[in-house]
């Protein structure tokens, strides 16, 4: 029995899916198993798998269009490790990145969800100028719902396979799923350890999730609204609002016009007004 199940949803990442796959394949630590499923790739992607199928014998699926969430769950109810390690179809794995992890949970089993840190760089793999890296940590669940510490990067995300099924797996009509999971799991009483080890590279190109302003706002307030009874939601609902009006004005009038109608009048603040300014002179 494999100890780790890394699961890496394809979707059309035809130049980047053999880095990404060949990086899992070198890990230093070898007790695991891959689970592919290429979600309806429209570019040559399948095709690619298929070859790479053929050299390193890794489970590989193909299927019409489910969604992220849904593929995530499918491959995840395949999977027989300990661990399930979901990974980004174009992002890279540093080659000792599980080992590290597995170490990691085995020492701290309190732990639900453990990981680390990225370096980010461009479509043709050259590491981006200024990079951030942040020391170890513990979290809970204020920790993340409150903004206090930031939260596990997705690249980098282990989890316990049983605390993962106990959370019900991600959530399909959240975009944004990595957010909603952690918040689920440590709102289950489950610690989030965080390495200061860099554990992945993400990869920064044209069709990040994060470049599409409005689809990550509603994946965050809908994950914020999923837990509603938290005595600072209204806060931080406000607190997301306002972040995401500031981005919007500078590249997104109308998404920005739609947020400040989103702001009640009592709720204005100085980020209000700057957004305002911004919308009318910027």
């Amino acid at each position: 029995m494999p100890s780790v199940s890394v699961i890496i949803a394809s979707y059309n990442h035809a130049l980047y899916i053999v880095q990404s796959i060949e990086s899992v394949i070198r890990q230093t630590f070898q007790s695991f198993e891959l689970i592919v499923i290429d979600d309806g790739s429209r570019d040559d992607s399948v095709e690619i798998i298929r070859a790479l199928q053929k050299r390193y014998e890794f489970q590989f699926v193909v299927q019409s269009n489910m969604g992220l969430a849904r593929t995530l769950n499918k491959a995840i109810a395949l999977a027989s490790g300990e661990y399930i390690v979901p990974f980004g179809s174009d992002d890279v794995m540093m080659l000792d990145r599980l080992e590290k992890q597995v170490t990691y949970m085995q020492k701290n089993p309190r732990l639900g969800i453990s990981g680390g840190n990225i370096l980010c760089i461009d479509d043709q793999g050259q590491l981006h100028r200024q990079q951030r890296i942040y020391p170890s940590r513990v979290l809970g669940f204020d920790d993340i719902y409150l903004n206090r510490e930031k939260g596990a990067p997705a690249p980098t995300l282990m989890f316990r396979k049983e605390v993962l099924l106990e959370a019900g797996g991600f959530n399909p009509d959240i975009r944004l799923e990595d957010l909603y999971i952690e918040f689920k799991i440590a709102s289950m009483g489950y610690q989030i350890g965080m390495l200061n080890d860099v554990l992945a590279y993400y990869r920064i190109h044209e069709t990040n999730t994060y470049k599409n302003l409005e689809l990550m706002l509603n994946a965050v307030l809908t994950t914020y609204g999923s837990f509603p009874d938290h005595p600072q939601y209204e806060y931080m609902r406000l607190k997301t609002l306002h972040s995401y009006l500031l981005m919007a004005v500078k590249s997104d009038k109308k998404l920005a016009r739609k947020i400040l109608s989103m702001i009640p009048l009592g709720a204005y603040r100085v980020k209000t007004l700057r957004g305002i300014f911004r919308l009318l002179f910027g």
